[in-house]
C-alpha cells in the first residue's frame, strides 16, 4: 500500500528556484499539491552567487512578485545590500539588484512554502515516469513509492546525470556535497525526447576574515535602498553590508595558466558548452589574453557568516592552482579556502520540444522549467516555475492557459525566445533581448500583470489594490502637470542652469518637464508640484511613475504603437495539424523547421530562425489570408 493515498494534481519535481515558485503558485491557485526534493534542507539553495535581480533579471523578479510569486518577497526579507543598476541610464535600462543572506534565503523560502495551503512535501529521487497512452499520471521514487498525478512539472536544474569537474577529478554530483539524479532522462529519451548537455561553474568561496579589504574598492548599497516586492509586507533595508571590488592581473594569469594541462575545459574532459557571458576565469584568460586584468568582486554570504563568494574567479582548474592564483590577488594575499570552484555538466533538453505554456509537446501533462529547458540563473529559473506551475493548474481545471507576450514581460521574452529558437548554450535574459524593453521596465510590473495574475486567481486582492492605488495617484499627478502652467519667473532660473533654452511665455508643467535636461530633483523644486506631493501625500513609487510617465512619454506611445501592429499577427492562429509539406514554394529548410516547432500564430512563425518574410507572406496566403 503506498504512503500516498490520493491523487495529486500537481507533482513537482525538484525544490530548486524554479520548483519552488511553480509548487508555491499551482497550490496557491487550489490545487493539491505535491513538491519532491532530494534534500528539504536545501529548498530554493543559491547554489551559486548570494544575489538576486541585475541586468534585466531584477525586471524578471519584479514580473515574478507582480504576478503573485514568492521570490521578490523573500528577496526583500533576506537582502543584506540594495543597489539599482544602470540609473544613470533611461528607466528601461535600470535593473534592480539584492545581495543576499543565503542560509536566510532558503529558510524564509522553506517556510513560506510550509505555510502555504494545499502544498505536501516528499524527500525523495524521482527515477522515472508514469506515462501512458502520451499522458503523464505520476511518478515513481528511487524508493519505488508511485505517487499518482494528474500533471507534473520537472525543475531538475543541474542534477540530472550530474558530473563534477576539478582538475583532473570528476564525480557525480547536482551541486558540491549533493548526489546527482539518474533514470530520468534516459526515460524521456525513451518516450521521444531529444536530451543534450550544458554546462556550468561556481568560483571557490574563502573565509573573509583572511581577506585585506584595504586593498579593494568598497562597493556599498544605495543612499536611498527600493525593494523588489511591489507589497507593503517588506520594507526597504536600513543598515546594509558592502560589497568589495579588486583585480586579477597578469602574474594571477600565468599562474592559471600553469594548470591549463590538467584543466577539463582544455583537455576536452568537458564537451558541453557553458553560459557565454558568465565564462571561467580560465575561458576568460584564453578568449582575452590581451586584457591585463579582469575584475573579481567580493561578495558576503549572508549578515553573520564570514563566507565570502569571489564573484569573477568561476573556475574548474585543479585546486592547487586555484588557491595559489587567488592568493596572487590584491587583497587575497592570506585568504583561506573555504571550498574550491569547479564546473558541473548535466542534461537539458532543448526548449523547442515544448509549447508556450511550458507544456510537453509529446506527453500531454507534463511541463518543464528551469534549467532542464537550457536556462542559467535563478530568476529565469524560477519565472519558469511559476508559469508552469500556473499552467499545470490551468490544464487541469479545463481554463485558458496563461501565455505571456513579447510585449507584456520579460518572462514572455524568455520562453518565447526558448521554444521558438532554441539554445545550445545556457540562456541568459538581458534588456537587449527585448524588443519593448521601454513598456517593460521594473517600475511598472504591477500595472501590466497584477490584473492577469488576479482575474486567474493567483495574485490576491492586496495586491491589486496596491496597484490600483499607485496607478490612480500617478495617472492624477500626470494630468496634473498636464493641467497646471509655469510662469517664466518660475522656471526660466532652473532651466537657465540647466543649460535648457528659456520661457517666452507660460508653458504647462508637462511640456517643460520633458526637456531631457530636467530631472526628478529639478522637478521637485517647484512649490506648486510640492504642495500637490503634501495635498495628496504621495510615496515615491508614484513620484517616480508619474515622473517617467512625462519624461518618456513620446517612446512609450511610440513602442506601444509599434507592439499593437505586430500583435494583430499573434491573432493570426495556426491550426494545429496544418500540413506544411502542402507548400511546396516554402523551402525545405523553413518547412522542417515550422514542422519542428509546430507555431501556434503567425508571429510566433516568423520569429523561427531561418523562416523568412516571403515565407510567412506564401503561408498567409495558403491560410486564406
Amino acid at each position: 500500500m503506498s504512503i500516498f493515498q490520493e491523487q495529486y494534481d500537481v507533482i513537482v519535481v525538484g525544490g530548486g528556484h524554479a520548483g519552488s515558485e511553480a509548487a508555491a503558485a499551482a497550490a496557491n491557485m487550489g490545487s493539491r499539491t505535491l513538491l519532491i526534493t532530494m534534500s528539504l534542507q536545501n529548498i530554493a539553495q543559491m547554489s551559486c552567487n548570494p544575489a538576486m535581480g541585475g541586468i534585466a533579471k531584477g525586471q524578471i523578479v519584479r514580473e515574478i512578485d507582480a504576478l503573485g510569486g514568492y521570490s521578490g518577497i523573500v528577496s526583500d526579507k533576506t537582502a543584506i545590500q540594495f543597489r539599482m543598476l544602470n540609473k544613470s541610464k533611461g528607466p528601461a535600462m535600470w535593473s534592480p539588484r539584492v545581495q543576499s543572506d543565503r542560509m536566510r534565503f532558503s529558510e524564509t523560502w522553506r517556510l513560506m512554502l510550509e505555510a502555504t495551503p494545499n502544498l505536501d512535501f516528499y524527500q525523495d529521487m524521482v527515477k522515472s515516469l508514469l506515462i501512458k497512452n502520451g499522458k503523464v499520471e505520476g511518478v515513481v521514487t528511487n524508493l519505488g513509492v508511485e505517487i499518482k498525478s494528474k500533471t507534473v512539472v520537472l525543475t531538475n536544474g543541474t542534477f540530472l546525470n550530474g558530473l563534477i569537474h576539478i582538475g583532473e577529478k570528476q564525480f557525480g554530483g547536482g551541486r558540491a556535497g549533493e548526489s546527482a539524479a539518474y533514470g530520468i532522462t534516459e526515460d524521456l529519451v525513451r518516450a521521444g525526447f531529444t536530451s543534450g548537455r550544458m554546462k556550468t561553474g561556481t568560483p571557490p568561496r574563502v573565509d573573509g576574515r583572511s581577506l585585506d579589504y584595504s586593498k579593494m574598492e568598497e562597493q556599498p548599497g544605495d543612499d536611498n535602498p527600493s525593494k523588489f516586492s511591489y507589497l507593503d509586507t517588506t520594507q526597504p533595508l536600513k543598515e546594509q553590508r558592502s560589497c568589495f571590488m579588486t583585480y586579477t592581473s597578469l602574474e594571477v594569469h600565468d599562474v592559471l595558466r600553469e594548470g591549463f594541462d590538467r584543466s577539463p575545459m582544455f583537455t576536452g574532459r568537458i564537451k558541453s558548452i557553458g553560459p557565454r557571458y558568465c565564462p571561467s576565469i580560465e575561458d576568460k584568460i584564453n578568449r582575452f589574453a590581451d586584457k591585463e586584468r579582469h575584475q573579481i568582486f567580493v561578495e558576503p554570504e549572508g549578515w553573520n557568516t564570514c563566507e565570502i563568494y569571489v564573484n569573477g574567479f568561476s573556475t574548474s582548474l585543479p585546486q592547487e592552482i586555484q588557491a595559489k592564483a587567488l592568493r596572487m590577488v590584491s587583497g587575497f594575499e592570506n585568504a583561506k579556502i573555504f571550498r574550491p570552484g569547479y564546473a558541473i555538466e548535466y542534461d537539458y533538453f532543448p526548449p523547442t520540444q515544448l509549447k508556450h505554456t511550458l507544456e510537453t509537446k509529446l506527453v500531454e501533462g507534463l511541463f518543464f522549467a528551469g534549467q532542464i529547458n537550457g536556462t542559467t540563473g535563478y530568476e529565469e529559473a524560477a519565472s519558469q516555475g511559476l508559469i508552469a506551475g500556473m499552467n499545470a493548474h490551468l490544464k487541469i481545471n479545463e481554463k485558458e492557459p496563461f501565455i505571456l507576450r513579447r510585449d507584456q514581460a520579460y518572462i514572455g521574452v524568455l520562453i518565447d525566445d526558448l521554444i521558438t529558437k532554441g539554445t545550445e548554450e545556457p540562456y541568459r535574459m538581458f534588456t537587449s533581448r527585448a524588443e519593448y524593453r521601454t513598456l517593460l521596465r521594473q517600475d511598472n510590473a504591477d500595472f501590466r500583470l497584477t490584473p492577469l495574475s488576479y482575474n486567474l486567481g493567483l495574485a490576491t486582492e492586496e495586491r491589486l489594490k496596491r496597484m490600483e492605488y499607485k496607478l490612480k495617484e500617478s495617472e492624477s499627478f500626470v494630468q496634473f502637470f498636464k493641467e497646471t502652467s509655469l510662469k517664466t519667473e518660475e522656471a526660466n532660473p532652473i532651466l537657465e542652469i540647466k543649460g535648457s533654452s528659456l520661457m517666452t511665455q507660460p508653458d504647462k508643467m508637462f511640456k517643460v518637464f520633458s526637456r531631457p535636461q530636467i530631472d526628478l530633483e529639478d522637478i521637485l523644486k517647484f512649490d506648486k508640484v510640492q504642495e500637490y506631493i503634501k495635498e495628496h501625500d504621495l510615496d515615491e513609487e508614484v513620484i517616480e511613475q508619474a515622473e517617467i510617465q512625462v519624461k518618456y512619454s513620446g517612446y512609450i506611445e511610440k513602442e506601444k504603437n509599434n507592439a499593437d501592429k505586430l500583435n494583430r499577427l499573434e491573432d493570426v492562429k495556426i491550426p494545429e495539424n496544418f500540413d506544411y509539406d502542402k507548400i511546396v514554394s516554402i523551402s525545405i529548410e523553413s518547412r522542417e523547421k515550422l514542422k519542428k516547432i509546430k507555431p501556434v500564430t503567425i508571429s510566433q512563425a516568423s520569429r523561427i530562425s531561418g523562416v523568412t518574410p516571403t515565407d510567412i507572406s506564401i503561408l498567409l496566403v495558403h491560410m486564406g489570408r
